[in-house]
């Protein structure tokens, strides 16, 4: 999201910057309050940093008490954590390819609170089903994924010079199938797969879900009253043959550039979207 939006999040705790063992000295994290300060969260200061869409996915994903979660390409966990204090009793897998990211994760996840319903995996997410399985994620077995691929098509975009960003929102269109299809292997039947995208490559999510997903539900979320959307959040359900379903957009800001009560409710307060019940 743009800059201009960043007044949902607190600056960081005390403003200090501290080393990380599992990251490069030359690259320290941050440890900022996100959520209205419900969360915490340990970052590396330069690279990709947490933004509003990691709160907005965890609040459109409508798990329940009980239910286990995969939160895919989980970085230092925003969005899997997020929505784990948001719902008591869920249990959450975060999935990070990088191990200095999924390092960091962990510590949040103790940092909150919330390690006893946590787990890290070091894995990639187009990694076998094997692979999976070894780390305790077999198929058919989770009731919720989540995910936030990158999103950014290297044909069509510049890629950012730092490699944590380009690896947190670069890939190939194919990327997105590869990904896909990973929730829909881990999802039991009736499952459900919340992700965020840009509103541009909706017609390329639609045709991923395709083979797998039913009961697609599509969110717009737009900067301002009257601006196109930047982003959609999707919901989807595997095996069902659900219609497609296209919901009121969530705005983020008023014609002021002041955010919405909508948006505050969910980026300040941690409240769920309409999406999560739809």
């Amino acid at each position: 999201m743009p800059d201009k939006q960043r007044q949902f999040f607190n600056p960081p705790l005390h403003g200090q910057i501290r080393p990380a063992g599992e990251v490069k000295r030359e690259n320290p994290i941050t440890e900022d309050a996100v959520v209205g300060g419900r969360l915490r969260l340990q970052q590396p200061a330069r690279g990709h940093r947490v933004g509003h869409d990691a709160i907005l996915l965890a609040a459109a994903c409508p798990a329940r008490a009980g239910e286990r979660a995969v939160d895919l390409g989980a970085g230092v966990g925003a969005a899997g954590l997020a929505l784990a204090a948001r719902v008591p009793g869920t249990a959450v897998t975060l999935v990070e390819i990088d191990s200095r990211l999924a390092a960091l994760a962990a510590e949040n996840a103790q940092l909150n609170g919330l390690a006893a319903r946590i787990d890290t995996v070091v894995l990639d997410v187009g990694a076998p089903a094997r692979a999976f399985a070894a780390a305790g994620l077999d198929a058919d077995s989770i009731a919720r994924v989540l995910m936030n691929p990158p999103f950014n098509d290297p044909r069509r975009q510049r890629s950012s010079p730092d490699r944590q960003r380009r690896l947190a929102h670069v890939a190939a269109r194919e990327t997105l199938v590869t990904w896909i299809r990973t929730a829909a292997r881990l999802l039991r039947p009736r499952g459900t797969l919340s992700l965020i995208w840009r509103a541009d490559g909706l017609a390329d999510v639609l045709a991923a879900l395709g083979p797998a997903f039913g009961a697609v539900t599509v969110m717009p979320v737009h900067p301002k009253p009257g601006e196109p959307a930047v982003r959609i959040l999707v919901r989807a359900a595997k095996a069902s043959r659900g219609p497609l379903a296209l919901l009121p957009g969530l705005i983020l800001t008023d014609r002021s550039g002041s955010p919405t009560a909508d948006a505050e409710a969910v980026l300040r307060e941690g409240a769920a979207l309409s999406i999560a019940d739809a």
